[in-house]
């Protein structure tokens, strides 16, 4: 399967290592299958005058790996969000970390729900009704190395 990345920079080989830390899944190198949603982010870096290139994979899943999917918004997903944003590493009980985005509304419900502003019933009561975008996290090099092959990148055009 196809799987995209946008970025302010060019490259062939993704690492782990710059990525930033406290991200929904952790630290790692994150793509998703829904090309809209990669040239949506790619936007955002055209808008404050960066560079903005589209980054093409093949995803090629890899039975020795481990994965953690999220299905939903749910509470699990939840905890575990929050955790990795307070910057705990829990995520790297796991090579490749599937689920939903906390695209703008989930982001606000989230953060929230963070500051004590929503108990954890309210949160979840205002994610049931939202559809999980999409995010693979790999959190290992070796995750990287097995299961992704470049494909090609487009740049970005402003104007």
């Amino acid at each position: 399967m196809l799987v995209y990345h946008s970025s302010d920079r060019c490259f062939v080989s993704p690492d782990v290592l710059h990525s930033r830390d406290a991200l929904d899944f952790g630290k790692g190198f994150y793509v998703t299958r829904l090309k809209e949603q990669a040239d949506k982010y790619a936007n955002r870096f055209l808008k404050i005058g960066n560079e903005a290139y589209l980054h093409i994979f093949e995803y090629t899943p890899d039975s020795s790996m481990r994965v953690k999917i999220f299905e939903s918004y749910d509470e699990e997903w939840l905890d575990f969000v929050c955790s990795c944003r307070k910057g705990a590493d829990i995520y790297k009980a796991y090579d490749i970390i599937e689920g939903g985005v906390a695209n703008d509304k989930v982001y606000r419900t989230v953060d929230l729900y963070m500051a004590g502003i929503y108990n954890k019933e309210q949160a979840l009561q205002n994610l049931v009704y939202e559809k999980p975008n999409h995010q693979l996290c790999f959190i290992t090099q070796k995750a990287i190395d097995k299961c992704l092959k470049f494909v090609e990148y487009k740049e970005y055009r402003h104007g």
